[in-house]
């Protein structure tokens, strides 16, 4: 199961943290990732962080974006600085296990200008 929370209403250059719990999978082990998806788009990989907490970005977020992982509480972060509001959409933790993709419930985040 992936429970994803922190997403919300902020302005332009704006911070949100997002944050996804697992339970279910070896977190040590799972590759994670982040999607997005604005009204009426299809859904968009945003990064990809592996087991070893190393993370990829599509270009329109590199710099700004920054994914994370705690073993701990097995639990992958998504940091978003300086929001832009081509930023709006509904995002969704995800990883692909033991064949099959899990998705998490979806954050709303929302940018306005």
């Amino acid at each position: 199961q992936l429970q994803a929370s922190g997403g919300g209403s902020v302005e332009a250059g704006g911070s949100l943290r997002l944050s996804c719990k697992t339970s279910g999978i070896n977190f040590r082990i799972a590759e994670m990732a982040w999607y997005r998806q604005a009204p009426g788009e299809q859904r968009d990989l945003v990064t990809s962080i592996t087991s070893g907490g190393t993370a990829t970005y599509v270009e329109s977020v590199e710099g700004r974006f920054t994914a994370s992982r705690d073993y701990a509480r097995n639990t992958v972060y998504l940091q978003m600085n300086n929001l832009k509001p081509e930023d709006t959409a509904v995002y969704y933790c995800n990883t692909l296990w033991r064949g099959r993709q899990w998705w998490g419930q979806g954050t709303q985040v929302t940018v306005s200008s």
